[in-house]
């Protein structure tokens, strides 16, 4: 069974935002005004050594948000997706705190308990009622996994920056990427201690 994973290779994300449109799109009877399922972040603005990253739910293998959370609303997929039930969630707000991410965001903006129930990304694989039912997408929106498809902020990424699928293929591209372009400031560092010169191996 496939682990589902996003990576965002920083050398290749231009800040198009792009993947939030998608993802806006996709999930717009869900995601309201002021809330991201996934945003564009960038470290070292205007400065050498600039990096952008596409950011949501990293769907974590030991995901924080699981253990913290006080009525047991995540829940883990056979594939590795970490979803939210909001049928028990009590808009504690305690996943909002723990994911290191900010994934889990409130739908409105009001006072603790007024803010309704949690929202975040699903990896466009919908919720735990059935797949593609209109309940469904009312509540989580799009169930792209089950018609066979990937999220679609990976889709519609203009660079291929933001990969999205089986964690073992989405990582075995991004380390022929690095190979290929020799990994010198890869994104990851600005320092060369942990580059590789392809070219002399």
């Amino acid at each position: 069974m496939a682990d589902m994973k996003f990576l965002c290779d920083t050398k290749r994300c231009i800040e198009c935002n792009g993947c939030v449109t998608a993802c806006s799109n996709a999930n717009s009877e869900v995601v309201t005004w002021g809330t991201q399922r996934r945003r564009v972040v960038t470290l070292n603005d205007g400065e050498p050594g600039e990096n952008s990253v596409s950011v949501a739910c990293m769907h974590c293998a030991d995901a924080p948000c699981m253990a913290v959370c006080p009525a047991d609303c995540f829940y883990r997929t056979e594939e590795g997706i970490v979803l939210h039930n909001k049928d028990t969630c009590i808009g504690c707000g305690y996943c909002l705190f723990a994911c290191p991410f900010g994934a889990p965001q409130f739908p409105t903006k009001a006072a603790f308990g007024e803010r309704g129930k949690m929202d975040k990304c699903t990896f466009c694989a919908g919720g735990p009622l059935p797949d593609n039912s209109p309940e469904e997408k009312a509540l989580y929106g799009a169930n792209r996994i089950a018609e066979g498809k990937l999220p679609l902020c990976a889709e519609m990424c203009s660079t291929k920056a933001l990969l999205a699928g089986d964690a073992e293929k989405i990582s075995a591209i991004f380390r022929q990427r690095v190979v290929e372009r020799g990994a010198k400031g890869a994104g990851w560092t600005n320092g060369d201690n942990l580059a590789y010169d392809a070219t002399k191996s």
